[in-house]
């Protein structure tokens, strides 16, 4: 079970770490969650509530942005 956890960790940072080097912000904010998520379920095998915790409001927050961009571009003309 402990090689099952670490991989489930080394996602989650994989995909954070992915996050980073985008340059689209809706994409960015979709791997972050996907690795936000990853991080959360991480927590939950360690039984670790700081992680759980300060991953689910990330994930919260990118929620937030991610519906704020697709409203904008759904307010945008279209050419």
């Amino acid at each position: 079970m402990q090689d099952f956890t670490e991989y489930v960790g080394y996602l989650a940072s994989a995909f954070v770490l992915m996050s980073f080097v985008m340059k689209r912000m809706l994409l960015l904010r979709i791997v972050n969650v996907i690795g936000c998520s990853f991080f959360i379920w991480y927590g939950l095998l360690l039984t670790s509530w700081p992680i759980i915790f300060t991953n689910a409001a990330i994930v919260l927050v990118n929620g937030y942005y991610i519906v704020k961009i697709m409203r904008s571009k759904e307010a945008a003309p279209s050419e």
